[in-house]
């Protein structure tokens, strides 16, 4: 059995235009209008650039709820942190480093979605 990439992601929101503010002051995404979807507008972005995503199972100890979140590398999780924070957007867990040096945050955008960024070690 080969494997399945993931090579999309999808936010959903009732407050679309200003999601896309959001990321597009965050990250420098820029979106385009692809139509509606079940009376919607769907804005598609470019945003994964020439690298791939991966992912992982991560176990938890059953103190948080279970969740499913996307992660953008950044050059610097700190600043990105401030960044996120002048556009709307929140810090839900702050700047950490694990042992192996790879330094990651969460983040929630204005509409109240759970994102990570991430700098590897």
């Amino acid at each position: 059995m080969s494997t399945t990439p993931i090579t999309w992601f999808e936010i959903g929101t009732d407050r679309p235009e200003e999601a896309e503010r959001f990321y597009g002051e965050l990250f420098g995404w820029t979106f385009e209008e692809q139509g509606s979807t079940n009376g919607g507008s769907y804005r598609v972005t470019g945003a994964g650039g020439d690298t791939g995503i991966g992912g992982a199972i991560r176990a938890t100890d059953g103190t948080s709820p279970n969740y499913a979140v996307f992660y953008a590398e950044v050059a610097d999780v700190a600043e990105t942190c401030r960044r996120a924070e002048a556009a709307g957007g929140k810090v839900l867990v702050p700047v950490r480093t694990a042992p192996s040096g790879l330094t990651l945050a969460h983040l929630l955008d204005p509409a109240g979605n759970h994102l990570g960024v991430f700098t590897p070690p």
